[in-house]
Protein backbone atom coordinates (compact mmCIF):
# COMPACT_ATOMS: atom_id res chain seq x y z
CA UNK A 1 0.00 0.00 0.00
CA UNK A 2 2.67 2.94 1.07
CA UNK A 3 4.58 2.10 -2.54
CA UNK A 4 1.18 2.59 -4.28
CA UNK A 5 0.76 6.42 -2.45
CA UNK A 6 4.07 7.10 -3.00
CA UNK A 7 3.85 6.33 -7.03
CA UNK A 8 0.65 8.30 -7.00
CA UNK A 9 2.62 11.07 -5.02
CA UNK A 10 5.32 10.80 -7.71
CA UNK A 11 2.28 11.68 -10.59
CA UNK A 12 1.20 14.44 -8.61
CA UNK A 13 4.30 16.04 -8.66
CA UNK A 14 5.59 15.68 -12.05
CA UNK A 15 2.06 16.69 -13.20
CA UNK A 16 2.51 19.82 -10.83
CA UNK A 17 6.03 20.52 -12.02
CA UNK A 18 4.90 20.07 -15.76
CA UNK A 19 1.89 22.71 -15.21
CA UNK A 20 4.43 24.82 -13.67
CA UNK A 21 6.83 24.72 -16.77
CA UNK A 22 3.72 25.14 -19.51
CA UNK A 23 2.89 28.32 -16.99
CA UNK A 24 6.37 29.88 -18.12
CA UNK A 25 6.77 29.06 -21.56
CA UNK A 26 6.30 31.83 -23.32
CA UNK A 27 7.45 33.01 -26.98
CA UNK A 28 11.47 32.51 -26.26
CA UNK A 29 13.28 31.82 -29.44
CA UNK A 30 16.89 30.53 -27.70
CA UNK A 31 16.86 29.64 -24.17
CA UNK A 32 19.18 31.31 -21.69
CA UNK A 33 21.76 28.19 -21.54
CA UNK A 34 22.10 28.02 -25.22
CA UNK A 35 22.49 31.70 -25.35
CA UNK A 36 25.55 31.32 -22.33
CA UNK A 37 26.76 28.14 -24.71
CA UNK A 38 27.09 30.41 -27.45
CA UNK A 39 29.03 33.00 -25.68
CA UNK A 40 31.34 30.00 -24.66
CA UNK A 41 32.13 28.98 -27.77
CA UNK A 42 32.82 32.54 -29.08
CA UNK A 43 35.32 32.74 -26.15
CA UNK A 44 33.20 34.72 -23.89
CA UNK A 45 31.83 34.73 -20.01
CA UNK A 46 28.57 36.07 -20.40
CA UNK A 47 26.10 37.04 -17.57
CA UNK A 48 22.46 38.58 -17.15
CA UNK A 49 21.78 42.26 -15.19
CA UNK A 50 18.93 42.71 -14.11
CA UNK A 51 18.23 46.60 -14.40
CA UNK A 52 15.24 46.25 -11.73
CA UNK A 53 17.65 44.37 -9.44
CA UNK A 54 20.81 46.75 -10.20
CA UNK A 55 22.68 43.56 -9.98
CA UNK A 56 24.41 40.65 -12.21
CA UNK A 57 22.38 37.35 -12.55
CA UNK A 58 24.28 34.06 -12.96
CA UNK A 59 23.48 31.01 -13.64
CA UNK A 60 21.81 32.01 -16.80
CA UNK A 61 17.49 32.55 -16.39
CA UNK A 62 14.10 33.02 -17.83
CA UNK A 63 13.17 35.29 -14.54
CA UNK A 64 15.62 37.51 -12.15
CA UNK A 65 15.53 35.86 -8.39
CA UNK A 66 16.00 39.49 -6.57
CA UNK A 67 13.32 40.74 -8.30
CA UNK A 68 10.94 38.49 -10.25
CA UNK A 69 11.62 40.67 -13.29
CA UNK A 70 11.72 38.84 -16.48
CA UNK A 71 13.59 41.66 -18.16
CA UNK A 72 17.42 40.46 -17.88
CA UNK A 73 20.31 41.79 -20.15
CA UNK A 74 23.12 40.01 -21.70
CA UNK A 75 26.60 41.19 -20.85
CA UNK A 76 30.10 39.94 -21.47
CA UNK A 77 32.35 39.72 -18.35
CA UNK A 78 35.99 40.83 -18.38
CA UNK A 79 36.75 37.14 -17.04
CA UNK A 80 38.47 38.70 -13.77
CA UNK A 81 37.79 37.63 -10.46
CA UNK A 82 39.00 36.60 -7.03
CA UNK A 83 39.13 32.63 -5.40
CA UNK A 84 36.17 33.07 -3.08
CA UNK A 85 36.57 29.51 -1.97
CA UNK A 86 38.26 26.32 -2.91
CA UNK A 87 38.64 22.41 -2.01
CA UNK A 88 40.60 19.62 -3.73
CA UNK A 89 39.05 16.54 -4.81
CA UNK A 90 40.76 13.33 -4.74
CA UNK A 91 38.77 11.03 -7.44
CA UNK A 92 39.73 7.47 -7.18
CA UNK A 93 41.16 7.49 -10.23
CA UNK A 94 42.93 10.17 -11.78
CA UNK A 95 45.14 12.82 -10.67
CA UNK A 96 43.51 15.71 -7.67
CA UNK A 97 42.10 18.93 -9.14
CA UNK A 98 40.57 21.93 -7.46
CA UNK A 99 37.11 23.25 -7.44
CA UNK A 100 36.94 27.08 -6.29
CA UNK A 101 34.38 29.82 -6.25
CA UNK A 102 35.12 32.59 -7.96
CA UNK A 103 33.54 36.02 -7.61
CA UNK A 104 33.88 38.06 -10.45
CA UNK A 105 34.56 41.80 -10.93
CA UNK A 106 31.05 42.19 -12.38
CA UNK A 107 29.24 40.98 -9.08
CA UNK A 108 28.50 37.38 -9.68
CA UNK A 109 30.04 34.39 -8.68
CA UNK A 110 30.83 30.98 -10.31
CA UNK A 111 31.97 27.85 -9.15
CA UNK A 112 35.17 26.52 -11.72
CA UNK A 113 38.24 25.15 -11.39
CA UNK A 114 41.75 27.03 -11.26
CA UNK A 115 44.52 25.51 -13.42
CA UNK A 116 48.16 26.34 -14.18
CA UNK A 117 49.55 25.09 -10.58
CA UNK A 118 49.24 22.19 -8.09
CA UNK A 119 45.60 22.35 -6.53
CA UNK A 120 46.92 22.62 -3.22
CA UNK A 121 48.35 26.36 -4.19
CA UNK A 122 45.18 27.51 -4.86
CA UNK A 123 44.41 30.07 -2.41
CA UNK A 124 41.79 32.16 -1.25
CA UNK A 125 41.92 35.91 -2.09
CA UNK A 126 44.22 35.28 -5.49
CA UNK A 127 43.45 37.19 -9.02
CA UNK A 128 42.26 35.11 -11.36
CA UNK A 129 41.25 35.29 -15.35
CA UNK A 130 38.65 33.08 -17.03
CA UNK A 131 40.04 31.17 -19.82
CA UNK A 132 36.97 29.24 -22.20
CA UNK A 133 38.70 25.33 -22.77
CA UNK A 134 36.70 22.24 -24.68
CA UNK A 135 36.56 19.46 -23.09
CA UNK A 136 36.07 16.04 -24.47
CA UNK A 137 32.71 14.99 -23.64
CA UNK A 138 31.30 18.41 -22.68
CA UNK A 139 28.51 19.67 -25.09
CA UNK A 140 29.68 22.81 -24.54
CA UNK A 141 33.05 25.26 -23.62
CA UNK A 142 34.18 24.81 -19.69
CA UNK A 143 35.25 28.78 -18.10
CA UNK A 144 38.08 27.74 -16.19
CA UNK A 145 40.86 30.28 -14.28
CA UNK A 146 44.39 31.19 -14.34
CA UNK A 147 46.25 33.21 -12.04
CA UNK A 148 45.74 36.70 -13.31
CA UNK A 149 49.19 38.60 -14.35
CA UNK A 150 48.61 41.10 -11.18
CA UNK A 151 48.35 38.18 -9.52
CA UNK A 152 50.22 38.52 -6.17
Amino acid sequence: MPRVDKTLEREKSTRHFQAATMSLSSPVSESPLAIYHRHLRAGQLAYQFSPSAGRAVFFPRLVCPYSGSSELEWRVSEGRGTVHATTVVYPREGHPYNVALIDLDEGFRMMSRVEGLAPLEVRIGQRVQVRVVEQAGEEAPLPVFDLAGDAS
